[in-house]
């Protein structure tokens, strides 16, 4: 028989514990410059510096509890449906009882959970949601539910005269839902979506408040909440948004966004901690929201995932305002010798925490004992067989709902209110963080090669404060820029680089700065000199952020990372590809001679995708060619929310509007929205048009 396995860390911890040392490339360095800049402005806009006074909190308080409700796919909330509660099992201990038991969060969801009570009550009892950690509790192949693995803390909280609730979570309950979307499972979509299991698991435990109102044993007047790493996050999330929650001790489940960002701790983590990061906030806003109840911040000194210095800042900046709201008694801190790890010291200030604010009890009192492991796990199970109606395992693809698709507009008047909507949203939630300064634009020269009949050019241009990015323009030897009819601009992904290189690599490697051109597709390269001959036609490449010259390499573990920490900065790297485009169209303009030149878009894959985005905004786009466009956001490219309001499909009616576009694809009937638009609203022909994949 195997053994039971307690891993009270996060799972991605021993895969990750400290972020991987980036590689020092001209992307790598200015990768890091981005994120520091951006880890700064975050926290000289998203904390709480512009609080100076108690009125200034009140103000704003309210509207900062839906903007959190708003990125835990909470606003609106959901329904609150019948929790269905049922009793499947008892334990009975040395001074207390435990019922096995479920509810439903949502329909289907189901929450497996443990209520410890006193052998006997008397009066209505304090009561603790205890929301669980990453603890791996299986057995041949069966979780018991990471509950079982802090069922000595409910032992002591019933034996002091509490009642405690443990609930389950999704990533490691008796049914095995995903935390780790992003971090290891490739589920990019989680952020189109506007969803995070932290949403999940903050509604988890609102629905374990309203099943406890409903038990005559607890005193809802005095509600407790505490968990350890992933439940001291969950505790965050729940007691600020729900007032219910008279008293709080999250215990390691906070730290800095500069300790998240900056010094690589996302990489400690999976997608649970982390809210939808719309408003750019960094965490001492989150933890003010329980202001003014009392707060303990349970922390150890040697903790890698929750640093101690992000840790001690954010309880700083909390404190203060607790003291402008004349509370500065009910915020504590508690910090204990020792690792990442479930330590009595942390318990027994969260117990006193408890005794004091939730009782009244001496603050000075000695505990006569810590909570000690008593149980076999297996006595603590909900479930014999797990319900077939669950949806546990797929509630990512239905907790925060998506647009639905909408019938083409007969009307033109219908049309302009549905595609404003749009463009609203895209502006206030999903491009809502592109940079709101950025340098003056200017495209410098940086050399000029002409070899076999053609001339080659390089560009480079600033497309914010850290990013410099080179556009490369190709034509016919001997012609002027001025000379063109016009200019097709690649925008190139991986696969579109190497085929650049390996058509120019080896005749204009120094241009493109290559150590080491690839192999020469001599084939490739006599196709475009010949189009050069017969047309006065210019190409232009350009590579986004991350891509080719400043691309960062190392393993594809540190590549997702990278992408992660874009998401807490309230961004995704193909929503910052879509602004590179934009200032690279931008820049093109102001080369001389090709500041009238017609310009056309073509790219690939998902690249396509952001060309046709970076279109919508960008003026003097006549022509965009497509290829192999995804047929939604669910496979890529990620923006944050995009698909709580619309999907490429309405994305590329709405580019056709503006400007030509022609789709190079085999599934036209995934595309029938741009279609009947085109053909309701009389477009002319030219605007929209599907062609057959080039082979």
């Amino acid at each position: 028989m195997k053994s039971l396995l307690f891993l009270l860390l996060p799972l991605s911890v021993y895969a990750a514990r400290f972020p991987e040392k980036t590689p020092d490339s001209p992307g790598a360095r200015m990768l890091d410059r981005y994120m520091q800049q951006q880890t700064a402005d975050i926290e000289e806009n998203g904390g709480l510096r512009d609080i100076q006074t108690a009125e200034d909190w009140q103000a704003k308080a309210p509207e900062y509890r839906r903007q959190l409700a708003e990125m835990l796919g909470l606003d609106p909330m959901p329904e609150k449906t019948p929790l269905l509660p049922t009793k499947t099992g008892e334990v009975k201990g040395d001074g207390y009882v435990i019922e096995n038991m479920h509810y439903q969060a949502v329909p289907g969801l189901y929450v497996t959970a443990n209520l410890y009570l006193p052998t006997k009550v008397e009066k209505p009892l304090p009561t603790i949601l205890y929301v669980c950690g990453h603890a791996n509790v299986v057995k041949d192949g069966v979780s018991f539910g990471n509950k079982t693995g802090y069922h000595h803390h409910g032992i002591w909280f019933a034996r002091h005269g509490y009642a405690c609730l443990i609930i389950d979570t999704v990533q490691l309950g008796e049914i095995r839902g995903e935390h780790h979307g992003t971090y290891s499972k490739g589920r990019w979509w989680w952020f189109s979506r506007g969803y995070t299991p932290a949403g999940l698991e903050a509604w988890a435990g609102i629905r374990a408040l309203d099943y406890l109102e409903t038990r005559p044993e607890v005193d809802k007047t005095r509600f407790g909440i505490t968990g350890r790493s992933g439940g001291g996050a969950y505790s965050w999330w729940v007691a600020a948004l729900d007032d219910r929650i008279k008293a709080a001790a999250p215990t390691a489940g906070i730290t800095s966004m500069r300790n998240h960002v900056v010094d690589g701790c996302v990489e400690g983590h999976c997608d649970c901690m982390f809210q939808v990061n719309t408003y750019r906030w960094d965490y001492d806003r989150l933890a003010a929201l329980v202001a003014p109840r009392p707060l303990l911040i349970c922390n150890t000194d040697k903790d890698s995932i929750f640093p101690i210095d992000g840790v001690f800042n954010v309880y700083q900046n909390v404190r203060r305002i607790y003291t402008l709201l004349d509370k500065e008694s009910n915020i504590g801190l508690q910090v204990a010798e020792g690792p990442h790890k479930d330590l009595q010291p942390l318990n027994n200030g969260a117990f006193h925490w408890f005794e004091r604010h939730l009782k009244g009890a001496d603050s000075m009192a000695v505990l006569d004992e810590g909570a000690k492991k008593s149980l076999d796990p297996a006595v603590l199970k909900v479930f014999k067989e797990l319900p077939k109606d669950e949806k546990n395992t797929t509630i990512d693809e239905s907790f925060v709902p998506m647009a639905e698709s909408p019938p083409a507009p007969t009307a033109k008047a219908d049309w302009e209110k549905q595609r404003d909507g749009w463009m609203k949203a895209l502006n206030e939630k999903v491009f809502v963080n592109w940079p709101k300064e950025t340098p003056a634009l200017t495209m410098g020269k940086e050399g000029s090669i002409e070899q076999d009949g053609i001339r080659m050019t390089a560009y480079d241009f600033e497309t914010d404060r850290a990013f410099r990015l080179r556009l490369y323009i190709t034509h016919k030897e001997g012609l002027r820029p001025e000379d063109l009819d016009l200019v097709a601009m690649n925008v190139l992904d991986d696969q579109g680089w190497k085929d650049f290189n390996s058509t120019y690599g080896s005749r204009f490697g120094k241009l493109i700065e290559l150590p080491v051109a690839g192999e020469a597709d001599e084939k490739a390269f006599e196709s475009e000199k010949k189009m050069f001959g017969t047309f006065k036609w210019g190409m232009a490449y350009l590579c986004p952020r991350g891509i080719g010259p400043t691309e960062w390499t190392g393993s594809v573990k540190a590549q997702i990372q990278r992408q992660r920490r874009f998401y807490l900065a309230g961004q995704t790297l193909d929503s910052m590809r879509v602004w590179d485009i934009r200032q690279a169209v931008q820049g093109f303009k102001k080369i001389p001679g090709l500041e009238k030149t017609p310009l056309w878009l073509q790219a690939h894959r998902d690249m396509a995708a952001n060309a046709l985005y970076a279109s919508l905004y960008e003026e003097g786009i006549t022509r965009l060619d497509l290829h192999d466009l995804p047929t939604s956001h669910q496979q890529g490219p990620a923006y944050l929310n995009v698909m709580k309001f619309l999907d490429l499909p309405q994305a590329a009616a709405m580019a056709a509007e503006k400007t030509r576009v022609i789709l190079y694809t085999s599934d036209s009937d995934a595309w029938d929205f741009p279609t009947t638009t085109a053909k309701n609203l009389e477009w002319s022909e030219k605007q929209w048009s599907i062609r057959k994949p080039v082979q």
